[in-house]
C-alpha cells in the first residue's frame, strides 16, 4: 500500500513581552506564501514570534553571541525546498526604525518580517552586493503586499 505524505503549510504568530501588532493574518500568510513560491519553495512551519528589544538582546546574546539589539533573528530549520524556521522580531527595533527612516510602522514591520522569509529562502544579507540585492527583494515584495 502506497504512503501519502500530506505536508502542512503553516504560518504561526506568536508574542513574547508585547502585545500583537495590528497586522491581517490570513492577508499576510497569503503574502509570505506567494513571495516563497516565487522562488520556487514551499512552505512547512514559519513562526514569527514578536518580542522586545530586551527579548532579542537576550537571544542574540545567548544564541549567536552578539552583543546589540537588532530588528530579527532568523533560526532557519528548512529541509530542501521546505521552509521552516522562527523569525525573533523585536517590535520596539520596527517601531525606532520607522521614526528613524521615516516610514510607516506596517510597512516596516512587513519588511521585517519579509527580511526573515527571505532569508528562509536563502537570500543573505552580510556583504554590501548581498546587501543590496535584499533590499531590492524587499522593495519587489513589498509591492505585492
Amino acid at each position: 500500500m502506497p504512503v501519502i505524505c500530506i505536508f502542512a503549510m503553516a504560518i504561526f504568530y506568536e508574542t513574547i513581552d508585547v502585545s500583537f501588532p495590528k497586522i491581517k493574518r490570513r492577508e499576510t500568510n497569503l503574502w509570505i506564501k506567494k513571495i516563497i513560491f516565487q522562488y520556487q519553495k514551499r512552505v512547512g512551519e514559519i513562526t514569527c514570534i514578536f518580542c522586545s528589544d530586551e527579548e532579542i538582546l537576550r537571544i542574540n546574546q545567548s544564541y549567536l553571541n552578539h552583543d546589540y539589539y537588532t530588528d530579527i533573528i532568523t533560526f532557519d530549520y528548512s529541509e530542501n525546498d521546505i521552509l521552516s524556521g522562527d523569525l525573533f522580531i523585536s517590535l520596539d527595533t520596527v517601531r525606532s526604525n520607522s521614526e528613524k527612516f521615516n516610514t510607516d510602522y506596517s510597512e516596516e514591520l512587513h519588511r521585517v518580517i519579509i527580511h526573515g522569509v527571505l532569508h528562509l529562502c536563502g537570500f543573505k544579507d552580510k556583504s554590501p552586493e548581498d546587501e543590496k540585492i535584499m533590499r531590492e527583494k524587499e522593495n519587489k515584495a513589498l509591492l505585492l503586499k
